[in-house]
């Protein structure tokens, strides 16, 4: 099948022929992939948001466990500020654009994984040496790398918030736990959202369906600015609300 497409396209090295191919079989694939979910879309949705809270689940685990041992002696955080204190829109946008970084960096790494899973492998009989194995074992290479990735940033997170919510609880005089049930009006739809991305990602990676991966960035993403937008509202206005209810 590769041969006869690449053979039918016009001008070119066999490898200039066969990216053109995998470029070609990418958009055509990602369209039948929408096109698909659009029958059945809430079962794959599903799995992508099930996925994703229970991601934001173990990363609000892990900060409660870091700022239940943490030392807070000596950490400055400023409470005069959202989620603490009540903000305005501009705040609001604040936090909303430092969400989309992050929610740009799960989705680039959603759109490397189709690379290295859907596109490099059709490429690897043009190739020699390391350069053909890395594009044999690309989706490998793909699951070890977002592992890793993924690894960090949650336990970096873990750890800074974590630290930031011990020094927060000893200044307003609560504990780790009070504090965290405060953010929870925001939190977990925060966190959800963020990790819509790796959640395609890894439910895709699970079935060896990385040709959806695309496909399934462009819904993710999507999906998951509305959903940062509205939390970061929640996060200004409501959540501090929530704060001085509980804490005072």
């Amino acid at each position: 099948m590769l041969d006869q497409t690449a053979a039918g396209v016009d001008g070119g090295s066999p490898l200039e022929e066969v990216t053109r191919y995998a470029f070609v079989y990418g958009v055509k694939r990602t369209r039948r992939t929408l096109h698909d979910w659009q029958k059945d879309g809430w079962r794959v949705l599903r799995r992508w948001f099930a996925a994703s809270f229970a991601i934001a689940v173990c990363l609000l685990l892990a900060v409660w466990v870091v700022a239940g041992v943490s030392d807070s002696t000596g950490l400055n955080v400023q409470t005069s500020s959202p989620p603490f204190a009540v903000g305005n829109l501009g705040d609001v946008f604040a936090i909303f654009g430092r969400n989309l970084l992050v929610l740009a960096f799960h989705g680039l790494a959603c759109v490397a994984g189709f690379i290295a899973g859907s596109s490099l492998p059709l490429q690897a009989e043009h190739k020699r040496g390391l350069n053909r194995v890395i594009h044999e074992r690309g989706g490998t290479i793909a699951i070890a790398f977002v592992i890793a990735a993924t690894t960090f940033s949650l336990s970096a997170q873990a750890l800074v918030i974590g630290g930031d919510a011990a020094a927060v609880a000893t200044r307003l005089h609560t504990s780790p736990g009070v504090l965290l049930v405060t953010l929870l009006a925001h939190a977990p739809l925060e966190l959800t959202a963020l990790f819509l991305p790796l959640a395609a990602w890894i439910t895709a990676s699970r079935r060896g369906e990385w040709d959806q991966l695309l496909a399934a960035t462009m819904v993710t993403v999507l999906i998951a600015l509305p959903l940062l937008f509205a939390a970061a509202c929640i996060e200004v206005f409501i959540s501090p609300h929530v704060l001085r209810a509980l804490v005072g």
